[in-house]
């Protein structure tokens, strides 16, 4: 399995509503044709950013895309890397 790529969730917004024109609904909203079909599977991390007083202030959610494919993942990483490349305040 390859290395994954890490996004934010306006990033990865961008790409799903890019892929969902692509292709039809069930891509997106099946696992096992996710992988075999893009390559990859989705999974959403969260994780808790501390304050100085040692409250938990806010959280991160992150968006992990699993690659079990490394030619697919070069050609993900290609055709989005406009995307990827850009911060959370360029993709507003």
């Amino acid at each position: 399995m390859s290395k994954s790529v890490v996004l934010t969730e306006a990033q990865w917004l961008k790409i799903y509503n890019q892929i969902a024109k692509e292709y039809p609904p069930s891509v997106l909203l099946v696992r096992n044709k996710m992988k075999s079909i893009l390559g990859f599977t989705s999974r959403t991390h969260e994780e808790w950013e501390p304050m100085d007083n040692n409250y938990y202030s806010y959280r991160i959610i992150t968006i992990h895309l699993d690659f079990y494919s490394e030619p697919k993942r070069t050609m993900f990483l290609l055709k989005y890397s406009e995307i990827i490349g850009k911060t959370s305040l360029d993709l507003q």
